[in-house]
């Protein structure tokens, strides 16, 4: 069944937001804090959710593309799973910075360019049962050598990888992090509309 309202906003007319009763800190360390919320819903339900919360700074993810046919990848380790990662070089915008600065940074961070282009694609968010994070992904083109010093531990390992192979590379086991799968596909469909665009203007 499918209930709609007519509605264009963010939130249909049958949802109404539930009422926050308490927030309680639970768990602070160096990087996380856990949040509860004491909730209750328009039908009467009453729940506890329990959510991460920070300085909420903005992240940027950023596909670097040296041609166009192909990305740079990054192999990093992720503590999460212990284990050494492929994924989208990433990070948090500091004070003061704009999506495109903080993106251009950590591209010469960890990939040792910068970029002469870079455009906002798209925002993605991860659990948003559990947490706020938004990650502001961006395509950075027109890339030129230059290498800033970052804050990781060791050296990252850069690599570069055709775009339209992306099936390949989710058959690889170190290869999983959805927002990174979720962004070069959105990249490598908004390059096809393009090339699509220019074919036909070409006509």
């Amino acid at each position: 069944m499918s209930l709609h309202d007519g509605s264009t906003g963010n939130t249909p007319g049958y949802l109404k937001k539930p009422q926050i009763l308490a927030r309680t800190n639970v768990a602070k360390s160096r990087l996380f804090q856990i949040e509860s919320l004491d909730l209750r819903f328009s039908n009467g339900e009453e729940r506890q959710f329990e959510r991460l919360t920070g300085a909420d700074r903005g992240a940027v993810m950023i596909i670097a593309m040296p041609d166009p046919e192909h990305v740079l990848l990054i192999r990093e380790y992720a503590a999460g799973f212990e284990d050494y990662v492929l994924t989208l070089p990433k990070g948090l915008v500091d004070p003061g910075e704009d999506i495109v600065t903080a993106a251009n940074r950590e591209l010469m961070e960890e990939c040792g360019f910068g970029a002469h282009r870079i455009e906002p694609l798209v925002e993605l968010s991860l659990a948003p049962n559990y947490m706020r994070h938004r990650m502001q992904v961006l395509m950075a083109t027109d890339l030129y050598p230059k290498r800033l010093p970052g804050d990781e531990p060791e050296p990252l390992v850069v690599e570069t990888h055709a775009i339209e192979e992306l099936p390949a590379l989710l058959l690889r086991e170190d290869f999983h992090e959805a927002r990174a799968i979720a962004a070069l596909y959105i990249a490598r469909d908004k390059l096809r509309e393009e090339k699509r665009n220019n074919a036909m203007d070409l006509l």
